[in-house]
């Protein structure tokens, strides 16, 4: 990967439905150019897809909140189906220390979030942290990390 895609991956990042016209204005390529290095990208597996941003609280999710899990790892294997089948699971990572997962959740209310940690709490004991803001939301990474010293 070189600089030309570094940039391509920001410009993608920024707005996926840019015009290849207009990506190879800013990247000095023509668009057929562009479309190749995108497509390549793509089968290197660092594009994975495409996305729109949608606001939760204009749909009526006016709950978000992270999740923190004590799984025992003999209930991974019945935990994981279970919670990559619940709709309103954003993102849930294992992690390190007391608790082994955090499941980052969007609900309509408080009383829908608390059956959620009921229907949780078969599988180890949880706490349960409310986002009231979100002063830097998610974002997207600029370009490779410089290599690590020795």
């Amino acid at each position: 990967m070189d600089q030309i895609d570094e940039k391509l991956i920001t410009i993608l990042q920024g707005n996926a439905r840019m015009p290849l016209k207009a990506i190879a204005q800013q990247v000095y390529l023509s668009a057929p150019a562009v479309s190749a290095r995108i497509e390549k990208l793509e089968t290197q597996g660092l594009i994975r897809g495409y996305h729109a941003e949608i606001d939760r609280q204009k749909l009526g999710y006016h709950i978000t909140a992270f999740i923190s899990l004590e799984l025992p790892a003999q209930q991974k294997a019945e935990f994981y189906p279970f919670i990559e089948a619940c709709p309103n699971v954003l993102e849930c990572n294992c992690i390190t220390g007391v608790y082994s997962m955090l499941i980052k959740v969007a609900f309509p209310s408080t009383q829908a979030l608390d059956r959620f940690i009921g229907e949780l709490s078969k599988f180890g004991n949880t706490s349960t942290q409310i986002v009231f803001s979100t002063p830097v939301p998610p974002r997207d990474v600029t370009a490779p990390p410089p290599p690590e010293e020795a």
